[in-house]
């Protein structure tokens, strides 16, 4: 999509695309997408009876929505798009393609004009990626977790007492 947009738009359009916009647009489109498939499956995993009941209250299709499906299916949602984060951070770094400088770029040209060591500053950069990414993933999967274990205690709830019968009498 980078690519697409930054060659062929302005070959549609007569004016050159910038390359930011060309790296934006490109992983918004693609992460967009991805984004929006985890939304759809998120508010599917709810119930159906749970719209059901949001209708016989009288409720509007977006008042469903807004006040019922999005809030269960947020729980569900939140370790996808927290993963999805990490991808789009290691997608910035095809913005190289269109000579965007991202991350990756300015760190190693950047340290490596100061220093002059262009494999020390490779690491420092490398370390910088895999910090933020270790921290976005730990984050993922302590979300997943915590969503397991509180589904887990929802449904080992304490055991209903059985109600007793009283006789009238008379």
């Amino acid at each position: 999509m980078i690519f697409f947009v930054f060659y062929g738009l302005p070959y549609v359009l007569k004016t050159p695309a910038p390359a930011f916009w060309a790296v934006v647009f490109g992983l918004t489109l693609y992460n967009g997408s991805v984004l929006a498939e985890a939304f759809r499956s998120g508010i599917r995993s709810v119930p159906r009876g749970q719209s059901e009941a949001g209708y016989a209250i009288g409720l509007r299709k977006s008042g469903v929505m807004q006040f019922i499906l999005v809030p269960q299916a947020a729980r569900a949602m939140l370790p996808v798009i927290v993963s999805q984060l990490v991808v789009l951070l290691k997608d910035t770094a095809l913005g190289y393609i269109v000579a965007f400088p991202e991350l990756l770029q300015r760190g190693v040209n950047d340290l490596a004009a100061n220093k002059g060591n262009l494999v020390a500053a490779a690491i420092v950069v490398a370390a910088i990626y895999i910090l933020i990414n270790s921290m976005l993933t730990w984050f993922a999967n302590w979300l997943s977790k915590r969503q397991q274990r509180t589904r887990k205690s929802s449904r080992t709830s304490a055991p209903v007492p059985e109600l007793s019968i009283v006789e009238p009498q008379g």
